[in-house]
């Protein structure tokens, strides 16, 4: 976390319901800020490593949680905590069942701060959902206090713009769209956003705030399926999309620049359209068709990489059954270890299925983390690249030296064109 520490805020509490990749950057930053900050959690091995000093966020590094806990941070699973917060900031998961939003995490968060509202207070959501959760689902928990939210309390919704690895963006330097239920909420959750980052933009009200985190993250999710989609194509046509991409990446204005990968994956990009395209339908009546072929696209291209790999040993007269496959990269983006809806692990589980001899190396994984794979964990090296049959680059993490993979590997396959400039043996996507 960087920025400057403005003044101490009054002794006002925070309390962070959910301490993920969102809720532990903003307690953090909450602390940095001058305020008495509170995390809660009902994730027990999360509780432990925060305890014990270690940071499973890159973006928190564990000096940062050091610092906050020396200046009074605490995480816990008690919701005694609770008591006398001034700010709660929600920031729970909000999965997809069977396509269907399950915001029973946002539920539980509002019913477990329910005892502890007085008038006064200010309660956020940040938690990515559809529009009109914040009036239709969040305030008629909270009101089971007693109080009514914009009456007696301050409510409103900041959508989470965290990006895990990011140098450039980061919770400081990203703007933060804010929002309230009425002109006090507003003002409230603007107060407090702007002590913890550099810019804030102020929206007409909740559902226009949540409806902005979704426009962001199904406008990335569409253009990504557009290039996948292209990309495809392009091989068919004998024509290499790197370098169309590039080509067209030098006009200034009227394009910006998405590449094609093995899929989407994170919370963001695979889950958010969704939330779009069912409330649409949920209320529209109609079909968003944009995302629903978006969907299909991205969520197919672990299968086009799978017969890919096919593909290229069947040129060399093997099978992929029996064949020693090392896969790159294992999390959904480059510099971060969340592997949440990570297309890694479905190209993983399709070659595992297949009778593939398969190792992994991910620097920013555990093998913990990693149970679900089929695969055994091995460290880059020249050894294993050397090793293997195939070489899978999946993730473009700064470890994966190319000039290291074009030297070792027999074979490469290349989702995401690390070895472009080198001279390896295989194919790029």
């Amino acid at each position: 976390m960087t920025g400057n520490v403005p003044p101490v805020n009054g002794g006002e509490k925070v309390a962070v319901i959910g301490l993920g990749y969102v809720g532990l950057p903003v307690a953090m930053r909450a602390v940095e800020a001058g305020y008495k900050v509170v995390g809660y959690d009902v994730d027990v091995p999360r509780l432990v490593a925060l305890r014990s000093g270690h940071s499973y966020v890159e973006d928190v590094p564990d000096e940062a949680l050091a610092a906050a806990t020396a200046a009074g941070f605490e995480a816990t699973g008690d919701g005694a905590v609770l008591a006398g917060f001034d700010i709660a900031v929600i920031t729970v998961p909000t999965p997809l069942r069977e396509g269907v939003p399950d915001l029973t995490f946002v539920e539980v968060a509002a019913r477990t701060l329910v005892p502890h509202l007085r008038p006064g207070v200010t309660v956020i959501l940040e938690s990515t959902t559809y529009p009109g959760t914040t009036t239709e689902v969040l305030a008629p928990v909270l009101a089971t206090s007693g109080l009514q939210p914009g009456k007696d309390f301050h409510l409103g919704y900041s959508p989470e713009r965290i990006d895990p690895g990011n140098k450039v963006w980061n919770f400081v330097s990203t703007p933060k769209v804010v929002s309230g239920i009425d002109a006090e909420s507003l003002a409230k959750v603007q107060a407090f956003y702007e002590a913890l980052v550099d810019t804030v933009v102020p929206v007409g009200s909740p559902a226009e705030a949540e409806l902005t985190k979704l426009l962001e993250n199904t406008f990335r999710h569409v253009n990504i399926a557009l290039v996948n989609e292209l990309a495809m194509f392009a091989r068919s046509l004998d024509v290499d999309i790197w370098n169309v991409i590039d080509a067209a990446s030098t006009k200034p204005y009227g394009f910006m620049r998405y590449t094609p990968g093995p899929g989407v994956g994170g919370h963001c990009l695979p889950i958010d359209p969704s939330y779009l395209s069912w409330q649409v339908k949920r209320r529209a009546g109609h079909s968003f068709r944009f995302v629903e072929l978006a969907n299909d696209i991205n969520e197919h291209m672990p299968d086009y990489v799978v017969q890919r790999v096919i593909s290229l040993l069947n040129a060399q007269g093997r099978a992929v059954r029996g064949s020693r496959i090392l896969l790159l990269g294992l999390t959904y983006k480059a510099g971060t270890s969340d592997a949440r809806q990570s297309p890694s692990l479905d190209v993983a589980r399709a070659l595992s299925a297949l009778g593939a001899d398969l190792r992994a190396c991910d620097p920013h994984v555990t093998e913990i983390a990693v149970t679900r794979v089929p695969a055994t964990l091995v460290p880059f090296s020249a050894e294993e690249l050397a090793a293997s049959d195939l070489v899978v680059v999946l993730v473009n993490h700064e470890a994966f030296d190319a000039k290291v993979i074009a030297e070792h590997a027999p074979l490469v396959l290349d989702t995401k064109a690390v070895l472009r400039g080198t001279d390896f043996v295989g194919e790029l996507l």
